[in-house]
């Protein structure tokens, strides 16, 4: 989506360009929605916020009670921009970490976030802070929750069967450990893993 079509939903120019700016000419749809609503809303509440403050001090002059009802104003609104900058980070944060997620091919980015312990997460910029760490104990003790690689040498994990820790027994396949049951067993509950296994051996 470009400049011409930000424009057509109604941004100003000025909000299109800040919106380009941040994400570049072409940015996934539903961050650009969200970032279109979020500059909808902090529009709205600004024009609320002068308005209000606009009527007020028109009433205010020489008038005790009037100016102190201004200050009042003033600092709600300050909590309010304050609250709303909070949301805009906590979005930020959910939305670089499900992508951080997908990167490392979680199967289920909520599962794999439910495991996590968000708070020793650090966002700094577009990078997590602590996120690798997590991720990297995640996948040696729950590796059935990720996307394989490829095996690079170690027995891939038993996905009919979701063990933790992955598949442990010798292959197969191999000449030292050759085992018919193993292999039936594994054709029918992990067809994936058995063509892996077997192909490892040069099968």
């Amino acid at each position: 989506m470009n400049k011409e079509a930000l424009l057509a939903l109604g941004l100003t120019e000025e909000q299109a360009d800040k919106v380009i700016t941040g994400f570049g000419q072409m940015v996934p749809k539903s961050r650009l929605d969200d970032k279109i609503q979020e500059v909808k809303d902090l529009q709205g509440q600004i024009t609320d916020r002068d308005n209000q403050l606009d009527d007020l001090s028109k009433k205010a002059a020489g008038n005790e009670e009037l100016q102190k009802q201004i200050q009042t104003l003033q600092e709600q609104n300050q909590t309010t921009v304050a609250d709303y900058e909070e949301k805009l980070k906590q979005k930020d944060f959910d939305f670089t970490l499900s992508e951080a997620l997908r990167n490392a091919k979680a199967k289920n980015p909520k599962a794999v976030k439910a495991l996590l312990d968000v708070e020793g997460i650090k966002q700094d910029g577009q990078t997590l802070l602590g996120l690798e760490d997590q991720l990297k104990a995640l996948k040696e003790s729950d590796a059935y929750l990720f996307e394989s690689d490829s095996l690079k040498g170690k027995t891939p994990p038993a996905g009919g069967q979701h063990l933790p820790g992955g598949y442990n027994k010798p292959n197969p396949f191999a000449k030292d450990t050759f085992n018919l049951t193993e292999q039936g067993i594994l054709l029918r509950d992990n067809p994936d893993l058995y063509n892996q296994l077997k192909a490892q051996t040069g099968q």
